[in-house]
């Protein structure tokens, strides 16, 4: 909860511990929900890869791979490859295995950030609303928190570190007290991952705005920012970067590109705005600004012109068919029209009455400052969100602290007048907010695939279902890309493949194995050093592939059919066959 209270100034510390107290109140009933059904979520990951993963990341730091180092040995091909991943989420999680063993790690690390996003969330919400608006924060948000997926225990993945750093941006952003700790959450966005990068630079130019239209107050406030902007920029690059890397630029993670331009950035803010004002303050000031935004433009331009294109344009144009584009995660608003429109309610609504809400506070001049703030980081969330529906996992918590205000505002009109109408009002701000009750609305229309998620076959997620494959002999094994992390967490084998860009070389040999016919699987399997070979039968990947390769490997296992080069060596939701070729 430090970075939470880091942003609480402006309101009483006894405020402050009843807010931290109503937050962690909130986690416990979270946790209690979760103790009453077991614990699900850490005896099956629910494809959830990237927490799987990262857990045997922090093991294999755990067991002396150097910090450093952040290479993934056990995928791929031979060597490995480097995960795109920052050893400052790795530390943490290291830290509480050390100290109470692996399974409460899972349950508190998780647990930890559902607390402080919760109580982040009822803070601006508190500054945007009032009173008022605490209690429909701490629903909404607690709710919100839940539902998107990255809280629950055994939740790794680095997407509930970013929404922490971002909820606390805004905090100290609206708070005005702390702008360096808001340049510091900014700059710790960009070193957990790239993706982030939108939100941070939603706080860099909220930072200049404010130092263009608020005089002395927004002069220090850009001075603030900026230094803590540049000087965790800095700390970042050097406390995670080896030294051999310095130069070296990767587009996916922090590195060269985002430490330079992120110092010269900051630090180019802070020195213009310590400058005295010039006679035509503001143009002079907006002159400043450009010229320092057109250097960082221009080195980006000619230093690292490849970090200026799609992500994925590097991706082999067969892993962007078969595998990018199944990834539910990647896709995109239009996809999610033509595939499962219901969704659309699930992922959208919410964020657009936040936006709505937002808009009307700030044409009334209510909050203004706040809502401008607030709106900054939402619209980003909801345009990244347009274009890859991950966004939602921000903007759906972010838009909860714009609509706790608005049901604030309501409740207290209907205590002030007493009117059926305001009574009426209150209730439907209440509905129509809770993003629940959308998901609840398009649970009818969702495909009957998407409804009977869970409740067919196995998917092969389960820690239990890999109890005969952990027992075999250690070798290689080819399966699927969505279950590369699990094999990984929990046998001793290595995989071809994972869902991971960066693992370009193994996927593609994996898929090529995969949807080869026999005979030429066989000599596929060869050549990669392939000793196992795995099929879930119940996985959604199985059966695209399947549908992609009628006549392929996978095809032929998932009808019963094995190739005599393949013995069988286990069974159960996942089958196992050893790779028998004569000329090993």
């Amino acid at each position: 909860m430090d970075i939470a209270n880091v942003c609480a100034g402006g309101n009483s510390r006894s405020n402050a511990l009843g807010h931290a107290a109503m937050a962690l109140a909130g986690t416990a009933a979270m946790l209690a929900f979760h103790t009453a059904r077991g614990f699900p979520s850490l005896a099956d990951s629910g494809g959830d890869n990237d927490s799987v993963l990262r857990l045997v990341q922090v093991r294999d730091l755990l067991a002396g791979q150097g910090w450093f180092d952040p290479t993934q040995y056990r995928m791929g091909l031979e060597g490995g490859f480097a995960m795109h991943w920052s050893r400052l989420v790795d530390a943490p999680i290291a830290l509480l295995v050390t100290l109470f063993g692996e399974t409460v790690a899972l349950i508190i690390w998780p647990s930890l950030l559902f607390a402080a996003s919760l109580y982040l969330i009822f803070r601006a919400a508190r500054a945007l609303g009032g009173e008022a608006a605490i209690l429909p924060g701490f629903i909404l948000g607690g709710l919100s928190l839940y539902f998107v997926g990255v809280f629950r225990p055994g939740a790794l993945d680095h997407h509930n570190v970013q929404l922490v750093l971002t909820l606390a941006a805004i905090a100290c952003l609206i708070d005005g007290k702390r702008p360096a700790w808001a340049g510091i959450c900014a700059a710790g966005m960009l070193a957990v991952g790239m993706e982030a990068a939108p939100y941070a630079a939603a706080a860099c130019v909220i930072a200049a705005v404010w130092f263009l239209f608020d005089g002395e107050s927004g002069a220090r406030i850009a001075r603030r920012f900026g230094a803590g902007f540049a000087a965790a920029c800095a700390a970042v690059f050097f406390g995670t970067i080896a030294p051999q890397s310095y130069f070296a630029a990767a587009c996916d993670a922090f590195s060269l590109p985002q430490a330079l331009l992120g110092v010269l950035g900051g630090a180019g803010l802070a020195a213009i705005a310590s400058a005295p004002a010039p006679q035509s303050r503001w143009i002079g000031q907006l002159m400043a600004l450009a010229a320092l935004g057109a250097v960082c433009g221009a080195i980006l331009v000619a230093g690292f012109p490849q970090c200026l294109g799609d992500p994925y344009a590097g991706l082999d144009p067969r892993l962007k068919e078969f595998w990018l584009g199944s990834v539910v995660e990647a896709q995109s608003f239009v996809a999610l029209l033509h595939d499962e429109p219901a969704k659309l309610l699930t992922v959208y609504v919410t964020p657009l009455l936040g936006l709505l809400v937002l808009a009307g506070m700030i044409l009334r001049a209510e909050k203004r400052r706040e809502a401008l703030i607030v709106t900054a980081f939402l619209a980003m969330a909801f345009a990244v969100s347009i274009w890859q529906v991950r966004g939602s996992t921000f903007s759906v918590p972010l838009a909860t602290i714009a609509l706790a205000a608005w049901i604030g505002g309501a409740r207290a009109r209907a205590e002030r007048d007493k009117t059926q109408k305001a009574q009426f009002a209150m209730a439907l701000s209440w509905i129509v907010s809770a993003n629940l009750v959308w998901q609840l609305v398009a649970m009818p229309f969702l495909s009957e695939e998407e409804a009977a998620a869970g409740e067919t076959a196995s998917e092969c997620y389960a820690h239990a279902d890999y109890a005969a494959a952990a027992a075999l002999p250690p070798g290689t094994i080819a399966v699927i890309s969505n279950l590369g992390s699990s094999v990984l967490a929990n046998t001793p084998h290595r995989v071809l493949a994972g869902p991971y860009h960066r693992n370009q070389q193994g996927n593609l040999a994996n898929l090529d194995l995969m949807m080869a016919k026999a005979d030429e699987a066989a000599e596929l399997a060869l050549k990669a050093g392939v000793d196992y070979v795995a099929l879930c039968p119940g996985n959604p990947e199985t059966n695209a592939l399947v549908e992609w390769a009628p006549e392929g490997l996978v095809a032929g296992l998932a009808g019963g059919q094995a190739p005599d080069w393949l013995q069988s060596a286990a069974t159960g939701p996942l089958l196992i066959w050893q790779v028998h070729v004569s000329d090993r």
